[in-house]
């Protein structure tokens, strides 16, 4: 919307009124250590890390506006920090170093929008140990005489460190300070030659000593820190004259031959000025030993003959040769003396040369015993080696060539001459079963001479034998097999020993012997074992024989073998019953078992078949031809089916079996059995059982019975309490008896069950009942008679099936009938069965039913 002329003049007039009006902003100043305000006399260390922040600038407006904050550098300057304009946060940018800029200025300036205030800061940078040490005017080398005394000043390092403080201090360290002969001063860097050490141009020219400049250590980015720096000094050490001429080459040695000329060159002698570093001119002279046949250069020290050879009347000549070191200004100085061996040598010209005892030998023979002892000489060899040379021309060594270790030769080295012994060196080798004759040649060589003259001689062995072996079996074990039905004479196995010697010690004569040997013999030339003549093998006795057989040379070396024979069976017995006749008892559907035995030893002379050859009155039975168990057939599955088959209605059959073994040719046998066959109910039901399963169908009898059983049961009751009430009542005055009642015997038991027995079938009648015997720790007087027992009841009409009732067992073909009980068990067995529970029950129901119709 816009204003008329007069209002926009009255806004403009409000507006210069309210300018005139605003005050400036301004920071705050808090002092030193501050790091809010503006920056005054504040300071920063050099660690700082960049992107810290360093400060905060603030500052107020009187009228309240908000503030901006700005801050600059100048142009040439660094820009080290940044500012967050709204909150006055500075923030280090780039890395400070106190050593290259130890100030920093900048304007600092604060800003409502219409005024702006600046102002003019120096921060301070703060020193940091960052800094190591510095070496200065390296590299340091040194030149020290070496005649410098102990302790002297040779040479001062200086290192420096710009930080300040503590970590601008530096103190000096030798490394490894043991070994060096210097020292080093820890404040000033005076490096020292240690006491009690001297310095020796000839020994060490030069040595390296390394320094350490450490500073005193100080804070880096929160840290302790220490710096170090590390120099060499290198100290030259120079020569004084201080040491006599030295001898070069030493031990000096010449030679003079036989056909040297006079004036000849011999030798030189060398020596050389013992202060290297400024040597001096040397004289060489001969002082004694010469006896005028030798001279020698003063200024080179070459030695010269004056004579021939033939006018020189010793082998060697002992010189002493002088050397004198003439200083600068030519008077003689330092002297030293070393003495010169001269020998006198003829020319090479004569090679070794072997000597027997009639002259010149190259071949040489000898026969010796083989196997002779380690260290043995050879003693009918009689050599000489000879060079005719002297000196060093007339010594060579002595070698074997083509026999390795197994003889040595002395001497190996030879001066002039020598008897040459040759000694065993390995007695095994030295075999006449190897070798009948050992060739080898003696090599005789020059050792130190051009020409390396030589010379051959060969040498022959002759061994001769020795019984130095025993009889040896190609093999130590001998395994043979023979029939048991072998005549006696067979032969079973021939051994064979080998001896590789010769003559009589070579033959070998064979022997038996050990507790198997006994029924065998061996020829003592061939080596065939043999049975005896007459002997009898028996596999089934005896089916193996084991013995040793030895074999002996002529003087009685001998070996051993082991010899194994095994005895094979022959089928020569025939199966055997334990008995001609048997009797079995077969339960039906359960078989009956045979068993025949065979003596013979081993498959299959002794596996036996079985078979039926007849059956009477009719076959019925199947056998199993390797088992022997005989069943009824499968078709034949109840006794009664059985009774048909028989006229008389028995099952008692009568049966032929055959045992045939597996043997080339077959024996047999036979045998009779007889097979009385009954069912698993009838072995195992009770007499009380089969009197229930009589009367089945007529319960009044089975009620009759039981009524005349009560009945006799109560009289018995009365007539025993009626006596017992007499007794005591006849006797007035009696005393208290404990009366002791017997539980009921087992035996009366079973002679009840016995009279309540009903036979239906012949197995049941022939069926015996076996109890165990009346406890034997009850006694009777003699003679008195028994005490009257009350009749045992019949059993309940009801039972838990299975209680109190022994396990039966059916018994096997051998075994009796008989119940299995524990022994010694007092509790009497309940004649309650599954089937005759069930039996009472259904006559039980009978009877009531018979009597509810009565009634009605």
């Amino acid at each position: 919307m816009r204003c008329s002329p007069p209002a926009a003049l009255a806004l403009g007039l409000l507006r210069l009124c309210l300018a005139q009006a605003n005050f400036a902003p301004h920071f705050f100043d808090n002092g030193i250590g501050s790091t809010n305000g503006n920056m005054a006399l504040f300071s920063l260390p050099e660690d700082t890390p960049v992107g810290s922040h360093v400060y905060t600038l603030n500052g107020t407006d009187p009228e309240g506006d908000p503030v901006s904050y700005h801050i600059s550098f100048d142009p040439s300057a660094r820009h080290v920090f940044s500012i967050d304009p709204d909150f006055g946060n500075i923030t280090l940018v780039e890395g400070l170093d106190r050593e290259r800029e130890d100030t920093i200025e900048a304007v600092v300036s604060i800003s409502d929008g219409l005024s702006l205030v600046a102002e003019k800061v120096v921060i301070l940078v703060t020193d940091a140990n960052d800094e190591a040490p510095t070496f200065i005017q390296e590299p340091y080398i040194v030149h020290v005489p070496e005649d410098t005394p102990a302790g002297s000043s040779v040479f001062k390092v200086l290192a420096v460190d710009k930080d300040m403080g503590s970590g601008g201090s530096v103190a000096y360290f030798l490394q490894d300070a043991q070994a060096s002969p210097f020292s080093v001063d820890r404040h000033s860097g005076v490096l020292r030659l240690r006491a009690g050490t001297t310095l020796d141009y000839e020994t060490a020219r030069a040595h390296s000593v390394t320094v350490v400049a450490k500073d005193g250590g100080g804070r880096l980015q929160g840290a302790r820190v220490v710096f170090s720096a590390t120099t060499t000094v290198t100290v030259n050490v120079e020569d004084v004259q201080d040491t006599a001429p030295v001898f070069v080459g030493t031990p000096f040695y010449g030679y003079v031959y036989e056909d040297t000329v006079p004036g000849s060159e011999v030798l030189t002698v060398v020596a050389m000025d013992g202060d290297r570093g400024n040597p001096h001119r040397l004289l060489y002279s001969l002082v004694n030993g010469s006896d005028g046949a030798f001279e020698i250069n003063a200024t080179s020290g070459a030695i010269v003959v004056t004579r021939s050879p033939a006018q020189l009347q010793r082998e060697a000549y002992e010189l002493h040769v002088q050397v004198t070191e003439v200083s600068s200004a030519g008077s003689p100085a330092a002297q030293a003396t070393v003495p010169v061996t001269i020998r006198i040598v003829d020319l090479n010209n004569h090679p070794p040369t072997f000597y027997g005892e009639s002259g010149p030998q190259n071949r040489f023979e000898l026969s010796v015993y083989e196997h002779p002892p380690q260290g043995e000489t050879l003693r009918g060899l009689k050599i000489i080696v000879n060079d005719s040379d002297q000196g060093a021309n007339a010594r060579f060594n002595l070698q074997l060539v083509g026999l390795g270790g197994v003889f040595r030769v002395v001497p190996q080295t030879v001066l002039n001459e020598a008897q040459v012994t040759i000694i065993v060196e390995n007695s095994d080798a030295i075999d006449f079963e190897k070798f009948q004759v050992l060739t080898f040649k003696l090599l005789a060589t020059e050792v130190n001479t051009p020409e390396k003259f030589s010379a051959t001689a060969d040498v022959v062995i002759r061994l001769l034998d020795t019984n130095d072996n025993a009889p040896k079996f190609i093999s130590l074990y001998y395994a043979a097999r023979i029939p048991e039905d072998a005549p006696g004479g067979s032969s079973v196995v021939a051994v064979t020993a080998m001896d590789p010697d010769t003559g009589p010690w070579g033959e070998v004569k064979y022997s038996i012997y050990g507790s198997g040997a006994d029924l065998f013999l061996i020829h003592s030339s061939s080596g065939v074992i043999c049975s005896q003549p007459g002997a009898s093998l028996d596999a089934e006795a005896r089916p193996r024989h084991h013995f040793y057989v030895k074999a002996e040379d002529g003087e009685g070396r001998s070996s051993l073998a082991e010899v194994f024979v095994t005895v094979l069976d022959v089928n020569d017995h025939c199966p055997q019953f334990a008995q001609s006749i048997q009797e079995r008892t077969m339960v039906l559907g359960t078989p009956v078992k045979i068993e025949a035995t065979d003596r013979d030893a081993e498959e299959p002379n002794n596996r036996v078949d079985y078979s039926i050859t007849r059956s009477e009155p009719a076959s019925v039975f199947d056998i199993d031809a390797h088992t022997g168990e005989i069943r009824l057939k499968r078709s034949i599955r109840s006794l009664d089916a059985l009774r048909n088959i028989t006229r008389g209605r028995d099952c008692t059959w009568s049966l032929e079996v055959q045992a045939t073994d597996r043997g080339s040719p077959a024996f047999s046998t036979t045998a009779l059995l007889r097979i009385d066959v009954t069912d698993a109910e009838a072995l195992s039901q009770s007499p009380v059982d089969a009197f229930l399963r009589q009367t089945k169908d007529d319960p009044t009898t089975a009620v009759g019975v039981l009524a005349v059983t009560m009945a006799g049961v109560v009289a018995v009751t009365v007539l025993v309490s009626t006596a017992t009430f007499w007794r005591s009542k006849s006797n007035k005055v009696r005393p208290v008896r404990r009366v002791l009642r017997r539980r009921p015997s087992p035996a009366a038991r079973a002679a009840h069950a016995e009279r309540l027995k009903f036979t239906r079938t012949r197995a049941a009648a022939e069926f015996v009942l076996r109890e165990d015997a009346p406890n034997g720790n009850r006694s009777a007087s003699p003679g008195s008679p028994p005490p009257l027992r009350t009749p045992v009841p019949p059993p309940p009409p009801r039972m838990a099936p299975g209680t109190g009732t022994a396990p039966r067992t059916v018994p096997t073909v051998s075994g009796s009938l008989t119940s299995a009980e524990p022994d010694g068990s007092p509790t009497p067995r309940a004649l309650g069965s599954p089937v005759q529970s069930a039996l009472v029950s259904e006559l039980r129901q009978k009877f009531e039913k018979k009597s509810r119709a009565h009634q009605a």
